[in-house]
């Protein structure tokens, strides 16, 4: 399996912008610039917003596939992932995942959701740390 992206450009650092299309054109020509990635300042997503997106993505599947192997249908499970950037190096990525899960306790949910935090193909990925937590709605 391959997944593609791609990037365009124009201008320089500051001033210039680009957009980015995804293979399944999800994203199409969508804006990033120096605004949206340091300032905040237009509408548009940034490396640091997609990676963190790909990794809530990631991990929620993990979590869903070993309930399922255990026999489990969550009826929901959400995940927030905060990325932290700190002098322009990618530090840390937290997890917050909170579920429905019918027939689970607390204790096997965290547990979970801690393997998948270090097995989800973004975490293994990725070099730096992660960390994650859990609970039942």
């Amino acid at each position: 399996m391959k997944r593609t992206a791609k990037a365009h450009w124009t201008g320089n650092a500051k001033e210039g912008k680009g957009d980015l299309t995804t293979q399944s054109e999800t994203l199409y020509k969508t804006n990033y610039s120096f605004k949206t990635r340091f300032l905040g300042e237009e509408k548009g997503t940034n490396p640091e917003e997609l990676l963190a997106a790909a990794h809530a993505g990631c991990f929620t599947m993990a979590v869903s596939f070993a309930l399922t192997e255990k026999g489990l249908s969550p009826k929901s499970l959400d995940t927030e992932a905060i990325l932290t950037m700190e002098n322009l190096n990618i530090s840390r990525i937290h997890l917050s995942i909170s579920g429905s899960v019918p027939g689970i306790s607390t204790e096997e949910f965290e547990t979970i959701a801690k393997e998948a935090e270090q097995n989800c193909l973004i975490s293994q990925a990725l070099k730096i740390p992660i960390s994650s937590e859990a609970s039942l709605v």
